[in-house]
């Protein structure tokens, strides 16, 4: 599991996420990353490319599906929100059950900005 851990924070650094650390504890992958947007809100367009490296990898049977909860950081420890993806939905979404606006919608409601 560690290799693949590593492949996809190498990953989701090619996806411009500036990966803290990403850390698979049990059924849940922790991810934390540096915004390059260090505003009041979460930029969304982020979240996005950190979901799409997950589905690409699970798409490509490098990864099986698992809650991924994020932290994002302004900087330090300057926490700007906090989101998160289950594994369920990964699946719903890679077999075509839900479409790309509700993964989207669904973890856009898990949203939580400010100090955590």
């Amino acid at each position: 599991m560690n290799d693949v851990i590593s492949g996809l924070e190498g990953e989701l650094r090619s996806n411009g996420i500036s990966v803290e650390s990403v850390d698979p504890t049990g059924e849940t992958v922790e991810l934390v990353y540096l915004t390059a947007f260090p505003d009041v809100s979460v930029n969304h367009q982020e979240m996005g490319r950190a979901l799409r490296t997950f589905i690409e990898a699970a798409e490509h049977d490098d990864w099986e599906p698992t809650r991924v909860e994020a932290t994002v950081l302004r900087h330090g420890d300057d926490v700007q929100g906090t989101w998160y993806a289950e594994a369920e939905w990964f699946r719903q979404y890679i077999e075509y059950d839900i479409s790309g606006e509700e993964f989207s919608e669904r973890v856009i409601d898990t949203l939580a900005e400010g100090e955590q």
